[in-house]
């Protein structure tokens, strides 16, 4: 459990950053990194990769948390 938060946090950071400067504060960059994880990780299974290791599950986490600040961005802009 531990481990699934750290992962999420800097995935969730890094992806934070890349999309929109900031990320949405540290609790739902959090949150963002762990479904991202989630995400990443089925992304790299039906691609035929296998994340082992902290650093593959980090950039699989970050694909997928990159993947969801895109979509939410996506659905903030289409209200407007």
């Amino acid at each position: 459990m531990i481990y699934t938060i750290i992962v999420g946090a800097i995935s969730g950071y890094l992806a934070g950053m890349l999309i929109r400067g900031k990320g949405f504060g540290i609790l739902l960059n959090i949150l963002i990194g762990i479904i991202g994880g989630v995400i990443g990780g089925l992304i790299f299974r039906i691609l035929g990769f296998w994340s082992y290791g902290i650093i593959a599950k980090i950039i699989s986490s970050v694909l997928g948390a990159f993947i969801l600040f895109w979509f939410i961005g996506y659905l903030n802009n289409r209200r407007k």
